[in-house]
């Protein structure tokens, strides 16, 4: 085993995949988490019988978790069942009710019935699409993004025009379908990405793909069952994680971490992966000369959406309702406004409803149903128990008139989870739920460094960072963070 002590700050699913991947090349690695268990945003808590999924509830891209297992001599099969939906989800509009088949003849069917023609634009549109993913989550994501050369591959290249950079996904949509309703149902992936689809690159396209095509799967148990899975391999290998551990300073001495401090201990590592919130770790963790951006860089960081969440029980059967649930029944265009150009609680939000007891009957009590509902909201909002009691009032009222039923009578539980839980939980900038937004100025490159500019042995890893938000990415990251110190210390 190498000499090299390693320590990586934040143990959601980038802080796990890094430490999995330096601790199975030899080196020491000490995990500290702020919260009392594993996962970050993906944590789960239980009560009342009830099990729920705090954050992450879609499991899409599955072959990117397998391959990380794989790669580690590990089948994710052994770990927990994985089932594919179908349907993959229900969308409420104003005037009709879709289900999004598994299988992709059903959906080009459902689209000639909306619109005649349509069907022939979404399969060229996935067809793009999946040279999209492949290229997107085969190369483009897994650079490093440090450089400008690192891209002057012939093959990436080449790739530039048919990634659709330049172009915005809601342009390609647009041309390619005229009914309101189909246009939401390909927009939708991209909403939690964090821009307006007018400012999101068209090379999103592959968030499509992965949602028609690869499908929407879940992991008996919930969604905590990836997470636990990768804190097992973590334990395997020999990880050591520390909980209820917050990092309050990182020491620098020659331009080189020398020590974290913690609340009651100081700790001497070689290197330092900061899974945590990037901007924390900057301006609260690292004195003012070694910080890479000031806050006024930060303030000017545009940002994917923050959250409002309720987690109910329920005492009986939820009617009309499926494992995943949207509901676009008010405009999809005011709501991204109200997000991420006004920044303004909405007038008549769209939301989201999980119902994962819909598939798994073991994360809630006999005739019971756990439900999970999440309306996005613009990151650093104001945040109050009256705000949210509002909208818990306009989210009910809605879904008693979709769904023919008012569910208020039969709730046993009831808990709301907004920015103010987000900021004290994670240390969240401005609070938001996903990261940063996927904007071309934001983009590879332009978003902040996985290695730190000024600290020699300091690295980042999470949604603030390169390739950006979501479960798949973030881990990615993770994984970068890792390769990154691995090559420095073989050339050291």
């Amino acid at each position: 085993m190498s000499n090299n002590k390693i320590a990586v700050i934040g143990s959601g699913i980038a802080g796990m995949a890094a430490a999995i991947d330096l601790v199975s090349k030899g080196y020491h690695v000490e995990v500290f988490e702020k919260n009392s268990s594993h996962g970050g945003r993906g944590r789960a808590f239980a009560e009342q019988g009830f099990v729920f999924d705090m954050g992450p509830s879609w499991y899409w891209m599955p072959e990117v978790f397998e391959d990380f297992f794989k790669k580690h001599h590990e089948d994710l099969k052994d770990y927990f069942q994985l089932y594919r939906l179908d349907p993959s989800y229900r969308i409420f509009f104003q005037d009709r009710i879709i289900d999004a088949p598994a299988k992709m003849e059903e959906t080009l069917k459902i689209f000639e019935e909306v619109e005649k023609g349509s069907s022939v634009f979404l399969q060229k549109f996935l067809d793009e699409a999946k040279y999209k993913y492949e290229v997107g989550m085969k190369e483009f994501v897994r650079k490093p993004a440090l450089s400008v050369f690192e891209y002057l591959d012939k093959r990436i290249l080449r790739s530039v025009l048919k990634l659709q950079m330049l172009k915005s996904i809601e342009r390609v949509i647009n041309k390619g379908v005229k009914n309101p309703n189909l246009r939401s149902w390909l927009s939708f992936p991209v909403l939690f990405l964090g821009a307006k689809p007018s400012e999101t690159p068209a090379l999103y396209s592959l968030m499509n793909y992965a949602d028609l095509v690869l499908g929407t799967w879940f992991p008996k148990g919930g969604m905590i069952k990836l997470f636990d899975a990768f804190y097992q391999l973590a334990l395997k290998k020999g990880v050591v994680f520390h909980f209820n551990a917050p990092v309050r300073k990182i020491n620098i001495e020659n331009n080189r971490v020398n020590s974290i401090i913690l609340d009651d201990d100081s700790k001497e590592f070689d290197f330092v992966v900061a899974a945590a919130d990037y901007h924390h770790v900057e301006q609260s963790l690292l004195d003012k000369p070694y910080r890479q951006y000031s806050e006024r860089y930060w303030e000017k960081r545009a940002m994917a959406p923050g959250s409002l969440i309720f987690y109910i029980g329920l005492n009986i059967k939820a009617p009309n309702l499926l494992h995943h649930s949207l509901f676009f029944d008010a405009d999809f265009e005011t709501h991204a406004d109200e997000i991420y150009v006004h920044k303004k609680w909405p007038k008549d939000p769209l939301f989201y409803v999980c119902t994962s007891s819909k598939t798994d009957p073991d994360v809630a009590p006999p005739g019971c149903e756990n439900i999970f509902i999440l309306m996005p909201i613009a990151a650093g909002i104001e945040d109050s128990q009256e705000l949210r009691e509002q909208y818990f009032e306009i989210i009910m009222s809605r879904m008693a008139e979709k769904c023919g039923l008012d569910l208020r009578p039969h709730i046993i539980y009831k808990k709301s989870y907004c920015t103010d839980n987000f900021i004290s939980d994670y240390n969240s900038f401005k609070g938001n739920a996903y990261g940063l937004s996927n904007i071309l100025r934001q983009t590879s490159l332009l978003k902040p460094r996985i290695r730190h500019k000024k600290v020699k042995n300091l690295y980042f890893a999470g949604q603030l960072s390169h390739p950006g938000p979501g479960l798949p990415p973030s881990m990615i990251s993770g994984e970068i963070a890792a390769q990154l110190i691995h090559e420095k210390i073989k050339n050291q």
